[in-house]
């Protein structure tokens, strides 16, 4: 959604000019004002990584340039670059990870999490948003032009409908209790960098609906990730902080439901790039699909790390 320049020490994103069902950055003035919401979110948990915003100009003599005087034909966000190294991911794959570090992680989430606004919201609305992504789970992963593990597939839907349908009370109940904060909504590791303190970049800026999450869902969903690449263990640990510090845990079904929720849609997107009519990398989402399904089977069956571990 948004073309990246990567300097030495900067980075510039430019969003595209586009328009869906769930963002509009059609004009110049939409894609202004997303650019100063990415910014404003973003400092939450990134603080001055998201360095400003700036006008691409057209000077008189038709040349392009950032800032200055000129017409203004476009707006970029401006960030500090930041070492690949010290993401979450890059970490985890070089064993740099240490409970510590996840600790603080979650220390951090904590602070956040505890400072959120808390948008009033229908009771119902955290069900019927898992309902709706069912029914595009069901269109998708049942698709018979995808390979032979349809039935397997829609084995694993048929249990999370079941889970959900008893979810929808305790669901509601959450947000009674005001457990519904305006979080990150896109908590992935590629997202998160282990400094002192860590930081988490690239939030969904815009779409507010998206951002509406129980903290333990979205630590869920990190956990989730940090699972299929080799470290089970991180969801326990961030689980343990999250429960020091915010305490009103959901029940192990809810958790268990929020794992199995996250990972079939995950194999969703995954699966859905291979009915594209030229998919990119095609030989990878099909065995991403496999993990993502296997890790919501396990957490149906009550296969789910313990916190602490």
């Amino acid at each position: 959604m948004s073309w990246v320049f990567l300097g030495r020490r900067s980075v510039l994103k430019i969003k595209k000019p586009l328009k869906t069902p769930f963002l509009d950055f059609s004009t110049v003035e939409r894609r202004e004002a997303n650019c100063r919401e990415e910014v404003r979110l973003n400092r939450r948990l990134a603080g001055e990584v998201y360095r400003d915003v700036v006008p691409i100009v057209r000077r008189a003599s038709g040349e392009l340039a950032l800032g200055g005087r000129g017409t203004t034909v476009d707006w970029v966000v401006r960030m500090k670059r930041l070492p690949a190294g010290a993401m979450l991911d890059a970490a985890l794959r070089s064993g740099r990870a240490s409970r510590t570090r996840i600790e603080a992680l979650g220390d951090r989430l904590v602070a956040f999490y505890r400072g959120a606004e808390r948008p009033e919201i229908d009771r119902d609305l955290p069900w019927r948003v898992m309902a709706r992504e069912m029914d595009e789970n069901r269109r998708i992963l049942g698709d018979p032009r995808l390979d032979a593990d349809v039935p397997a597939r829609i084995k694993v839907l048929a249990d999370l409908d079941a889970l959900l349908a008893r979810s929808r009370g305790v669901l509601a109940e959450r947000v009674d209790r005001g457990e519904i904060v305006d979080g990150h909504g896109d908590l992935r590791p590629e997202h998160v960098w282990l400094f002192n303190p860590p930081l988490v970049i690239d939030c969904l800026e815009f779409n507010p609906s998206l951002r509406l999450v129980d903290p333990f869902d979205e630590t869920t969903f990190l956990g989730l990730e940090c699972a299929r690449l080799g470290a089970p263990w991180v969801d326990g640990v961030l689980r343990a902080r999250m429960t020091a510090g915010l305490g009103r845990v959901p029940s192990p079904e809810l958790l268990r439901l929020y794992r199995a929720f996250r990972a079939t849609l995950r194999a969703r997107l995954a699966l859905a790039h291979l009915l594209e009519p030229s998919p990119r990398t095609p030989q990878k989402w099909e065995p991403a699909a496999r993990a993502y399904l296997a890790l919501a089977e396990a957490a149906l069956r009550g296969d789910y790390p313990p916190a602490g571990r």
